[in-house]
């Protein structure tokens, strides 16, 4: 019990300090050299209404007792954020933040549910450097850019739940059949389901992406996009530009390792000293560590009662299959 109480004590001290580091660093950007004018001018100047808003309405609040002005105060902030949004100018910038968050909370979120539902622990990352989840940074990105959209004409909460709906079937339908015919690989399978739609979307998923897109546009993405803000910066603009480029690397990377699998699986030895550093570093035997909910090849098509791909068959004198190799979405 006083070793458990120590490890929370420790875990929460390790919490509150890198807590402090993200603050301190991104209070770091915001200062140095300003981008141009304009850009500065219409950032402060959103902050500025937003700000006109939030005095009023908590001076409003004050008025009132009890649980009552508690309500008007956190009113007070929606109605802040609400002036705030009205003035953004919705860009590369946050696209690019909201990806690299949205991909990271998307992994975190499905690994939880693994455990949760099936008591699995899983490796269930998608690219091969960093905990991301491109398909959720991707439904991340579409979510906000509807959010955004839907908010200026005032969308009820059925409206943006089809959408999320929709938006998220459609991405797994097109990750899913791509992973398939490119590299005849498979990440995730519904036709165990008997509410599938597809071999990649099922009924159930859809009403968890209607869910989900509709937390994220009436809850996340107002203070999201609060928090972020506008660009005002070098140091700002020049970070998320090397996150940016990280990410497209690591897509890149991702994309040639699952080719160079594909290419193994059917005997084709490296074509040139990149392919056979790639061979090296990124063997079979990392894929299958480093993704352990994908199969390729034969593989495919072999789930539980839970929908996870399992293991390939062993050859009989007792190798692995090819083109077994375990992967992540």
């Amino acid at each position: 019990m006083f070793l458990s109480l120590i490890f929370v004590a420790f875990l929460f001290a390790v919490i509150q300090g890198f807590v402090r580091v993200v603050v301190f660093f991104w209070e770091w950007l915001s200062g140095g050299d300003s981008l141009d004018e304009d850009r500065v001018e219409r950032a402060e100047s959103a902050l500025d209404h937003s700000e006109s808003v939030l005095v009023r309405e908590l001076a409003e609040a004050e008025s009132r007792r009890g649980l009552s002005r508690l309500f008007a105060r956190w009113q007070a902030s929606n109605e802040a954020i609400d002036e705030y949004l009205d003035h953004l100018s919705l860009g590369w910038y946050q696209v690019i933040i909201i990806f690299f968050l949205g991909s990271m909370a998307g992994l975190l979120i499905e690994e939880v549910w693994m455990l949760a539902t099936a008591g699995l622990t899983q490796n269930r990352p998608g690219l091969v450097w960093g905990p991301f989840s491109p398909l959720y940074g991707f439904g991340a990105v579409l979510l906000t850019i509807l959010s955004f959209a839907l908010r200026r004409h005032h969308a009820k909460g059925w409206q943006v739940f089809l959408a999320s709906a929709v938006i998220g079937g459609l991405l797994e339908q097109l990750a899913g059949w791509s992973m398939s015919t490119l590299f005849d690989a498979e990440s995730w399978t519904y036709l165990h389901l008997p509410d599938h739609i597809s071999q990649w979307v099922a009924w159930r998923f859809l009403v968890m992406w209607g869910l989900l897109g509709l937390v994220w546009c009436r809850a996340v993405t107002p203070r999201l996009l609060y928090q972020i803000g506008m660009p005002t910066t070098r140091r700002q603009a020049v970070f998320v530009a090397l996150v940016a480029v990280y990410l497209v690397a690591d897509v890149a990377m991702t994309l040639v390792c699952f080719e160079r699998k594909t290419e193994r699986d059917a005997g084709i030895p490296p074509a040139n000293a990149f392919e056979e550093w790639v061979d090296t570093n990124y063997s079979d035997e990392f894929i299958a560590g480093r993704f352990q909910n994908l199969k390729i090849g034969d593989a495919r098509d072999k789930v539980d009662e839970h929908g996870n791909l399992l293991p390939a068959e062993p050859e009989p004198d007792g190798g692995a299959s090819e083109g077994a190799g375990e992967t992540g979405e």
